[in-house]
């Protein structure tokens, strides 16, 4: 049984999907206009892994990601300049261009982490009149009111919006988040069109019943993931960040035109911290996965990393926890190439890495199960059939990993290392592992037992 925490009801849920075997998945995807961080990618490295445990009890997926392109602006009240409009003057290229080359960037991003791509892309700019049809129809129903810069969407007539964080629309006060804006009827209320300055050519600007202009960045969503999903689809995915505002008013301006609920589930990813500090781009300390790749780790050291923390806790990015991702990766592959060719997958710990995944996604403890295995005296060709099982949740590319040919002299240094080891007469171990390192080896001491492996260079 898959259980999932809901955001929307505040609670663990058995997930079932709403028709038959299949799952409309929808998640939030970039706003391409610079490159994404590792903060980000922990979000749809969580998606991936939820994605992956779907496939693992069989089910069918139907996985939807939009591409912010347009509308995205740098303040949540709907103020300041288009994120592509800034990261157009900031390289001296056109928006559209900005756009394509940051979109090839992610992608590259998710090749990198071994993450799935979706099924479905989906561009705001392509989807210009889906929803400037959304808007006319929440005019219709009454859900918005004319500014000088743009049509608001009324969130006074939506009564229960804020239900996504837990919030009454009462209790939520213009604050940091929210700058004042005289003309805005409550101070949550959002942009659904934004009209282009008067005596400016914006880069990206359309026609429409209202006037030239372009969509707020929430509206987005919702056309899209009801034209590719329906009026309520199984799974909807995000940040935390996007719970009080972007995927609240995805709610509300949805749900106002269909009457019905947009998403049976809201699951969110927390943050990557760096020392209590969230990472971003406004906070000015962004890693990204060129970075990562500079400084000669394998991407995949990082998606180790964040699998050893579960989705829903924050999880503190150090330099040494990152090693010590590389080193548990580096160990993995040499222990999994070491068993040989794949024989029959034990059926009991198969049973109890998915009972894990399947409570919450619960990662830390399916990779305990990962180290119960290798400790065990099972055959080992069963091993390397249970691992590359685990692994077609886990995404760590198990099935890769090459045998390292060890001369006979290493492995003769490390019997004689570990046999100082049993005696605790740590001096001549560690002679010994210099020994190794000196020959262009390394020896680490894990729950399996000794791994020797090639230095990296």
């Amino acid at each position: 049984m898959l259980t999932l925490y809901n955001t929307l009801t505040k609670k663990k849920q058995e997930f079932k999907p709403l028709h038959g075997n299949e799952v409309g998945l929808y998640t939030c995807g970039p706003t391409v206009y610079d490159y994404a961080h590792i903060g980000n990618l922990r979000t749809y490295l969580f998606e991936d892994i939820l994605k992956r445990t779907l496939f693992a009890n069989g089910y069918a997926i139907k996985h939807v990601m939009n591409i912010t392109d347009v509308g995205h602006l740098t303040s949540d009240a709907d103020e300041g300049e288009d994120k592509m409009e800034k990261g157009s003057k900031r390289e001296g290229k056109s928006a559209w261009d900005i756009a394509k080359f940051y979109t090839g960037a992610f992608r590259q991003n998710l090749r990198d982490l071994n993450i799935t791509e979706p099924d479905i892309w989906c561009r705001a700019t392509d989807h210009i009149p889906e929803q400037i049809d959304w808007i006319k129809k929440l005019e219709e129903k009454g859900f918005t009111y004319r500014t000088s810069d743009g049509i608001y969407f009324d969130t006074s007539k939506f009564p229960n919006y804020g239900a996504l964080s837990g919030q009454k629309l009462t209790d939520l006060k213009e604050g940091a988040r929210v700058e004042k804006n005289r003309e805005k009827h409550n101070p949550t209320d959002f942009a659904l069109w934004k009209f282009s300055p008067k005596g400016e050519k914006r880069q990206m600007e359309w026609d429409s019943p209202w006037g030239k202009g372009f969509p707020g960045w929430h509206i987005e969503c919702s056309t899209m993931s009801v034209k590719y999903l329906g009026e309520t689809f199984d799974i909807h995915c995000g940040g935390i960040d996007h719970i009080p505002t972007h995927h609240t008013n995805e709610i509300a301006q949805a749900e106002a035109v269909t009457g019905k609920p947009l998403a049976q589930f809201w699951v969110h990813g927390e943050f990557l911290v760096l020392k209590e500090k969230r990472m971003g781009k406004s906070e000015g300390n962004l890693i990204t996965i060129q970075t990562l790749k500079d400084k000669g780790y394998d991407p995949l050291a990082y998606r180790l990393l964040c699998l050893g923390t579960h989705y829903r806790q924050k999880l503190t990015f150090s330099w040494e926890a990152l090693d010590s991702a590389q080193r548990t990766l580096d160990n993995l592959y040499a222990l999994t190439a070491g068993l040989g060719k794949p024989g029959t997958i034990l059926a009991t710990y198969e049973k109890k890495f998915i009972a894990a995944v399947n409570d919450d996604l619960n990662t830390p403890k399916g990779l305990a199960v990962v180290w119960d295995l290798l400790k065990s005296s099972e055959p080992a060709e069963s091993k390397k059939a249970t691992l590359l099982k685990f692994d077609e949740v886990l995404g760590l590319k198990l099935a890769g990993a090459q045998p390292i040919v060890i001369p006979d002299t290493i492995k003769k240094i490390s019997q004689e290392r570990q046999a100082k080891r049993d005696v605790k007469d740590w001096q001549s171990a560690d002679a010994l592992r210099g020994q190794i390192e000196t020959a262009g080896f390394s020896v680490d001491d894990t729950p399996a037992g000794s791994v020797i492996k090639k230095l990296r260079k």
